[in-house]
Order: structure tokens, then C-alpha cells, then sequence
């Protein structure tokens, strides 16, 4: 007898386990799963990203500095053709070199750097967005892994009682054997139907333990964190408006492309600027003086692409092309989720119906079972009558919990497809 008793209480013990641990609950573990997820750390690297290209449009207007050397040898140079007496005009020399700073100071620049500026933080508000998106798909996972536990866990719950029941029932058999009343054959079958529940009770324990380790890795937290998980029940709105991540991007998307048009526009803007010249070389700006000599020149500047063959027009089309693309991607994706939204409601009132079944249906067995449980005490039928009996109950009981937490799953399915979780 202490062997089988080890064993159901080796069984137990996964229970037991869970009852010693905090509940955890859905919103922890996607809040535990969504920072631990690498993507998580994309949004930090898009905003330094953004911060130097905020730190380089600031330079726009700051003076250009290029430093220029050269030594060059031509086969011929400027000659002037008049003979005077007395005067001796020596030839520019044909080897030439200058060493020289190069000054342009941007006066205006047709507000493109504004507008590129703007394309800028255009771009790190969607690629924020992105992530958002990328880190909402990870709800669905948990939702999946979180509700295949819970189930189990409850699952595991109802057998325990079961087993409860059977150490009770086995007991009065015990009794019965030793006083010559019942045939060890019944307590046998008694003993068997433990030994089954037990097996079961393995079985579903080995595969929690499987989705505990994928939650485990999702969310950086140990298997033993999610031993007691707690479902909290929650009214349902179906009248919320779709707040979708997906929807947001779409929006950023469409921003990103319009203020790139406007870059393009204002590319084409006339820019003025300032430019200097410093150098040392041979000649300078005198071309007869045939010595090293240092020079300088300033002046203003203008630069205006007066035509460019209709090329900012077509890339302007294109970009509103592109923001139809956008706009048929987000009908596609709002029409998709009416239709998962439609079919979660769906299921949601058919399983608040099938529960109202499932309880009267429970109802009815535990009045057959504490039937047949006197009945065996009175010797009126067999043991394999009453663990029939108390399967159908047991059986009932787990279909109303599995119904039970689909029903609750439905729910968050239906906030997750919507956005409202």
C-alpha cells in the first residue's frame, strides 16, 4: 500500500507546488515577455539613430572648410606680345603650385535642411512604431502559452479532487475487505482506476511543464515563477474602437512619405551662399608675378535648378503611389479584423450558451454519483459502476473548465485583435 500512496503523492506534488507560488497573472506575463524581448532594445538604437541625424541637420548652416593643394606643369602659359624698351616682362612660369583654404557659408538653403529635418523624425517615429508592432505580435504567443497552462493547471485541480474522492472510497473498501464484506477484486479496481488518474495527472504535468519552458524563455523568468497562474474574469466590450499598433504605423508611414515630397520640392529652391578663398602659391591672383605670394577673394553666390526635366515631379509621383500602397494595406488590415473580431464574438456567445449546459449537465452527474456512492456503500452495485459514474462527472467537470477558460480566452483574443488589452 506505501508504494501506491508515494505515488500519488509524487503526482500531488506539482499541485502542491503550485498552491506555495504567487499568482501570476496574463498582463504579467506580457508585460515580463514584451521586456525581455530583443526587439525591445531596437527602440533605444532608432533614437540615437535619430539623434545624430538631428546633430548633423544642425550643421547645415555651418561654414565648409576644405583644405586644397596642387602642383601642376602646363605646356603653355599667358605671353604678352608687346616689345618695350627698357622693360624686360618675364613669362608666367609653366609649373605652377597653390596650397589653399577653401570657405562656403550656407546664407540660405531654400528650407531644405528644416525639411529634412522634419523627414528625420518622420522616419524615427515610424521606425518606433515598427517596433510597437513587432512587440504586439508577441501577445498572441503568450496568449496561446498562458491559457494552455492555465487549463492544465485547472485541468490538474479537478483530478486532484478525483484522487481525493478515490483515497475516501478506497478506504471504506479497505474496511469492507478486512471485515469479509467486499472481494478484493473491487478494491482492485478501485486501486487500477488511482493508478489511471495518476498516469493522467503525469501526462498533463509533462506537457505544462513543455509550454512553462517556452513561456520561461519568452519572458526571462524561471519555469517555477508561472507554478500558480490566476485568470481574472473581465466584462467585454464589443463597441471599442480598433486601436491597433498596425494602424499607427500606417499613419507614420503616410507622414514619412508627405514630408519627403516636401523635401523634394524644396530641393529644387534657389540657395545662396558666401565663399571665400585663402591661399599661397605660385602665381597668386597676380599671374606676372612669378613668386610665391599669398592671396585671398570673397564674394556671394547663388544656385537655382531651374529645370530638371520634370525628375522631382516623377518622384513625387511615386511617392503618392506609394501612399495609396499604404492605404490599401491598412483597408486589407482594418477588413481582417473585422472578420477575426466577428468570428471571436461568435464563439463568444456560443460558449456562454454551452456553459449553461455544462452546469445543469454537472448538476445531474454529482446527483448520479452520491447515488452510486451509497449504493456501493450498501453493496447495491460494483465498483466499476461508481468509477464509471464518477469518470462521467469528472469528465463533465473538465469540460465546463475547459469551456470555462475558452471562454475567457475568447475575451482576450477579442481585446487583443481590437488593440483595447
Amino acid at each position: 500500500m506505501k508504494p501506491i500512496k508515494q505515488i500519488v503523492l509524487l503526482f500531488l506534488l506539482p499541485v502542491q507546488s503550485m498552491l506555495a507560488q504567487e499568482p501570476v497573472t496574463l498582463d504579467q506575463c506580457q508585460q515580463w515577455a514584451r521586456e525581455n524581448h530583443p526587439v525591445l532594445q531596437q527602440k533605444g538604437l532608432y533614437q540615437q539613430i535619430a539623434e545624430l541625424k538631428k546633430v548633423n541637420d544642425a550643421t547645415a548652416y555651418l561654414p565648409q572648410v576644405n583644405l586644397n593643394g596642387q602642383a601642376t606643369y602646363q605646356s603653355d602659359v599667358t605671353k604678352i606680345g608687346l616689345s618695350l624698351p627698357n622693360v624686360n616682362i618675364k613669362p608666367v612660369d609653366k609649373d605652377q603650385y597653390k596650397f589653399y583654404f577653401d570657405l562656403k557659408q550656407m546664407i540660405w538653403d531654400g528650407g531644405v535642411s528644416q525639411a529634412k529635418a522634419l523627414v528625420d523624425q518622420a522616419e524615427n517615429e515610424s521606425n518606433q512604431q515598427q517596433v510597437d508592432v513587432d512587440l504586439y505580435q508577441i501577445k498572441d504567443r503568450i496568449n496561446q502559452f498562458f491559457f494552455t497552462s492555465f487549463l492544465i493547471q485547472e485541468n490538474l485541480k479537478i483530478l486532484e479532487k478525483k484522487t481525493e474522492t478515490l483515497s475516501e472510497r478506497r478506504k471504506l473498501l479497505e474496511s469492507g475487505v478486512k471485515n469479509g464484506m467486499v472481494i478484493e477484486a473491487e478494491l482492485d479496481q478501485l486501486i487500477a482506476e488511482q493508478l489511471k488518474t495518476g498516469q493522467d495527472m503525469l501526462d498533463l504535468e509533462t506537457n505544462r511543464q513543455t509550454v512553462l519552458a517556452a513561456m520561461a524563455i519568452l519572458t526571462g523568468k524561471t519555469m517555477q515563477t508561472f507554478e500558480n497562474l490566476q485568470l481574472t474574469e473581465s466584462l467585454l466590450s464589443v463597441d471599442t474602437p480598433t486601436d491597433r499598433p498596425e494602424l499607427k504605423l500606417f499613419e507614420r508611414q503616410n507622414e514619412q512619405l508627405s514630408v519627403s515630397s516636401d523635401l523634394l520640392r524644396k530641393q529644387r529652391n534657389p540657395k545662396l551662399y558666401g565663399f571665400g578663398q585663402a591661399g599661397y602659391g605660385r602665381p597668386g591672383l597676380n599671374m606676372l608675378n612669378t613668386k610665391f605670394d599669398t592671396y585671398y577673394l570673397v564674394g556671394l553666390g547663388f544656385s537655382w535648378n531651374v529645370f530638371d526635366w520634370k525628375n522631382v515631379k516623377r518622384q513625387q509621383e511615386q511617392l503618392r503611389l506609394q501612399q495609396q500602397l499604404i492605404d490599401t494595406r491598412r483597408q486589407d488590415f482594418v477588413r481582417n479584423i473585422d472578420v477575426a473580431t466577428d468570428q471571436q464574438k461568435r464563439q463568444i456567445e456560443l460558449l456562454e450558451q454551452t456553459l449553461k449546459r455544462d452546469r445543469e449537465l454537472i448538476a445531474v452527474r454529482e446527483r448520479i454519483t452520491r447515488s452510486s456512492s451509497s449504493k456501493l456503500e450498501n453493496g447495491a452495485i460494483t465498483t466499476a459502476d461508481y468509477i464509471q459514474d464518477l469518470n462521467a462527472e469528472i469528465t463533465a467537470r473538465l469540460t465546463f473548465e475547459t469551456h470555462k477558460i475558452k471562454l475567457e480566452e475568447a475575451k482576450v483574443n477579442f481585446r487583443t485583435i481590437k488593440g483595447n488589452q
